[in-house]
């Protein structure tokens, strides 16, 4: 009998070319990727004005989605690595560049790894409105393994500006 499916939260953005397709494809290609994957939510899109970006940074993009899927979670990793890849990011990017695609592991059910390759929860999740947003819109009552208070209420309890992540309809 295989592994119990996990639950995974995905973050994810893209602020190069029609970011809308971008983040279209990469939900088709993890499903496609992973044979046994279900998208179980799937947030709205949030545009993003770029934080620690270069001066003229094109806004992002960015959305969470959960899949269910016996994967582990380092495969889960290494097949989001692999589409983010093929959609045109290099394997070797520096920090807050642009990019077609970022794929990030949010959460995997009640797992949890301090492992400096994957660090699960995220561990910066708690402080990015563009991940707590979208989150909040699918999962706003999941507390997450470490945190002693629901998405939703760790979204409430940000001192940023609310304005700098819009909902939008495309």
């Amino acid at each position: 009998m295989g592994e119990p499916p996990t639950t995974y939260g995905i973050a994810m953005g893209s602020n190069l070319g029609d970011r809308a397709a971008n983040l279209r494809s990469g939900v088709a290609q993890i499903l496609e990727a992973i044979p046994d994957a279900r998208l179980k939510a799937e947030a709205s899109l949030y545009e993003t004005e770029p934080v620690d970006c270069a001066p003229g940074t094109q806004a992002f993009l960015n959305t969470v989605i959960e899949v269910e899927s016996a994967i582990a979670p380092c495969d889960m990793r290494e097949v989001l690595a692999g589409i983010e890849q093929a959609m045109g990011r290099p394997s070797d990017h520096g920090k807050n560049e642009p990019r077609t695609l970022d794929l990030d592991i949010l959460y995997a059910g009640d797992w949890v790894s301090d492992d400096p390759v994957l660090i699960v929860p995220h561990p910066r999740l708690h402080e990015r409105r563009f991940v707590l947003a979208p989150l909040a819109e699918i999962r706003g009552e999941l507390t997450l393994p470490g945190f002693s208070q629901p998405v939703a209420k760790l979204l409430a309890g940000l001192g940023d500006d609310p304005s700098s992540v819009v909902r939008v309809s495309l």
